[in-house]
């Protein structure tokens, strides 16, 4: 009976959450105005202005500074034409409200249905990439190479257990705040999970030093082109202001997600009891360790060594592109299906084992690729419900008048909101900044102090957010969220009083 009502009262899967989010804020679209910033786009074919106004009505200008100046935007016109600028700018003092859409109830359940299939093909590029994933994943496990290869990574790891966090949430947490790594860091975790559960850790304490690595990297951005770039440009700043108070904050907040996690992961591993996942911890091993041996010390073959080789160039390849070359998913999906042709050579598997183990590698990750395209269902709901831009204004309006100090606290929780409904950084970056730049100037504070209260807010949410990317990151590694919010609240309150500290300090020196 006890089992009964555990099960009867178990928190809802990512999927659910995630349509319980959509239906929340759908209902929140009947109830905030619709409204919209005449926005300002640069459009190269023409060598003009495109200006829309709230009504729909387009007007072209021409491409010069002159032109910005007088529509009150703060941006060199050098970076729309270099394509620095790719989004369309809101034009300060344009708010409108504009007529709600006409839904009834069966144009509301049809926005419910249709946003998560267009959610799901808006994401087509990263489903793909993960589907590919698993199936490269499940050839190189039927080969037996990651079995072997984990059991002499875990002889090595043996009284070091502590580095495998270090270095994973370091090095993850260096790439978002240099290129934004955020989606990708999905390829690492069937990696890390046998890793983590040898060296006697939890899959909680994987997903912390993974998760935390990208989105407390992302959030102290220094020079990612997708935030800090981006946002810097729109406001009309150098991105290099303000850089040793980012870089002391990455540094910070890095250092105590180690700390923080390394302290919740030895406990784990001195008693297991302790975990916040222990009641799943046999279904686990069963489920990420399968039939390895822990106590075999099998062949470690040359095919099963050139094929972890091939798989890990796979990943040196991904985030070269990303970083040098601007790949997104389609690039990063063609090299992992390039990994999968030299994988036929080197798995040494029959045909029919190859592809079976790669059709049953996708299948593992398939509620993974969907997880992704129902979360972008959200933003699409607000995106065709208008009420982004008002939300923005009516912020934009509370914050005017402030003092210094608590300006900069009450815009970084602004950007928390704003981040939670709008999770694209740079999207945010092109809409807000226009709007909010101009205000550091009337309260007498440095447009830098700006970038940072719009990274750590909408970076910080992140760690939350079910439209984000964690519940995508539990779902690879069988967590529920309701277990990461018991873990993460304590962090998350520490940053917090981190931020505010650094946003103080930061418009009184």
């Amino acid at each position: 009976m006890a089992n009964a009502k555990k099960k009867k009262h178990s928190f809802p899967s990512a999927y659910t959450v995630i349509i319980i989010v959509l239906l929340m804020v759908q209902v929140l679209t009947f109830f905030i105005p619709s409204g919209k910033y005449s926005t300002l786009e640069y459009n190269s074919g023409l060598d003009k202005f495109v200006i829309t106004e709230a009504s729909g009505k387009t007007i072209k200008e021409s491409a010069t500074q002159k032109t910005l100046d007088k529509y009150k935007i703060k941006i060199k016109v050098s970076k729309f034409k270099d394509g620095t600028i790719y989004r369309p700018a809101a034009i300060p003092n344009t708010y409108h409200e504009i007529k709600k859409p006409k839904r009834g109830v069966f144009g509301t359940i049809n926005q419910f249905l249709t946003s998560q299939v267009q959610g799901i093909v808006d994401s087509v590029d990263i489903i793909v990439f993960v589907l590919i994933l698993g199936g490269v994943i499940g050839v190189v496990n039927k080969t037996g190479a990651m079995n072997s290869g984990m059991m002499r990574l875990s002889e090595k790891l043996k009284g070091k257990q502590k580095w495998l966090i270090v270095i994973v949430t370091a090095l993850i947490g260096l790439g978002g705040t240099t290129f934004g790594m955020a989606e990708e860091t999905i390829a690492f975790y069937p990696i890390l999970i046998p890793i983590f559960l040898l060296a006697g850790y939890d899959t909680l304490t994987v997903v912390a030093a993974v998760y935390l690595g990208t989105a407390i990297g992302s959030m102290s951005s220094t020079i990612n082109p997708f935030s800090t770039v981006i946002a810097s440009n729109a406001a009309g700043i150098n991105f290099t202001d303000g850089m040793p108070m980012r870089v002391l904050m990455w540094v910070a907040s890095i250092g105590i997600s180690i700390i923080y996690t390394i302290h919740y992961a030895e406990k784990v591993r001195k008693d297991p009891s302790k975990s916040f996942v222990a009641d799943q911890a046999d279904a686990d091993k069963e489920k990420f360790l399968g039939d390895l041996d822990l106590d075999s010390k099998g062949d470690f073959t040359m095919r099963q060594k050139l094929s972890l080789i091939v798989f890990a160039l796979g990943f040196v390849v991904m985030i070269y592109g990303v970083q040098q070359l601007g790949w997104y998913f389609t690039e990063i999906a063609v090299v992992f299906l390039a990994v999968t042709y030299v994988l036929v050579f080197t798995a040494g598997l029959k045909e029919t084992q190859f592809v079976d183990s790669f059709v049953s590698g996708a299948g593992d990750l398939l509620g993974v690729a969907l997880t992704v395209g129902l979360a972008r269902s959200v933003g699409i709901v607000m995106e065709n419900s208008f009420v982004s831009d008002t939300i923005m204004n009516y912020f934009s309006n509370q914050i005017k008048g402030m003092n210094s100090v608590l300006f900069i606290c009450v815009l970084f929780f602004v950007y928390i909101i704003l981040g939670f409904f709008i999770q694209s950084s740079s999207g945010l970056a092109v809409l807000s900044m226009p709007i909010m730049a101009p205000l550091a100037d009337v309260v007498g504070i440095d447009r830098s102090m700006i970038i940072n209260a719009y990274n750590w807010g909408q970076g910080l949410i992140g760690l939350v957010a079910p439209t984000g990317l964690i519940l995508v990151s539990l779902a690879m590694v069988n967590v529920g969220f309701d277990k990461w919010m018991k873990f993460v609240t304590k962090l998350l309150i520490m940053i917090v009083v981190l931020i505010l500290i650094f946003l103080s300090v930061g418009v009184l020196i």
